[in-house]
């Protein structure tokens, strides 16, 4: 029976680490950097419009900064994708992975007067992340945020009650197992936040390393 070969990076181990992470991520600038989401902008966006229309102006700008990022983080993935997708020495989205370590094992240093700083950096780091890890064994997802997996789950779940498609069932289990584990990292961060502190995003950074160990084999 012929296998097909799946890049490391589309397994369901690898991108359940990044949903771990993601999760993980956003739990902490919420508890340790002044309730700011680093992943779930629209929630930013929500919190910016309303305070800003209710005379908050400095409080908006502060839900503005991460989305500014997020988006940068984006243009910046999608340039060192296009540059170093043919590298023959090193695969690009390891380039990606490693500077998100970086990245976030900076913002463990970063003092609370510079919360923001430290936001906008992670949301950078998670934007990057989402750009560039976009499939899971084929199916396209999201690491760092539920609602579109929610859908696309649910969607594959309501094919599956209609046409006894076990292919739709199997789609669907992973897009709620992708939401599943992403809640698990939101859990974890959120209790470690509370304990360790401002260095509790470094479990972000083990977490990410463990990924790019994984790809050194990009294919299986």
């Amino acid at each position: 029976m012929r296998r097909e070969k799946i890049q490391t990076s589309e397994t369901f181990l690898l991108s359940a680490i990044l949903a771990l992470s993601g999760g993980f991520q956003d739990a902490y600038t919420y508890n340790v950097r002044d309730k700011v989401f680093s992943n779930a902008q629209t929630g930013n966006v929500v919190l910016m419009s309303q305070n800003i229309m209710t005379g908050h102006l400095m409080t908006g700008l502060s839900y503005l900064f991460p989305v500014i990022a997020f988006a940068f983080g984006v243009l910046v993935a999608e340039q060192i994708g296009n540059r170093y997708k043919r590298s023959k020495r090193i695969h690009w989205r390891q380039i990606i992975v490693a500077m998100e370590i970086i990245i976030l094992f900076a913002v463990g240093f970063i003092p609370k007067e510079y919360n923001m700083i430290a936001t906008m950096l992670v949301s950078f780091s998670c934007s990057m992340q989402v750009q560039t890890f976009r499939k899971v064994n084929g199916y396209g997802y999201a690491s760092t945020m539920c609602i579109g997996n929610l859908r696309s789950g649910t969607e594959s779940l309501s094919v599956f009650i209609r046409d006894r498609q076990t292919g739709a069932l199997k789609k669907a289990l992973h897009y709620y197992g992708i939401i599943f584990i992403f809640a698990v990292g939101a859990g974890a961060g959120g209790v470690c936040s509370l304990h360790s502190g401002l260095r509790a995003i470094w479990i972000s950074c083990v977490l990410l390393l463990i990924v790019c160990l994984m790809m050194i084999k990009e294919h299986r």
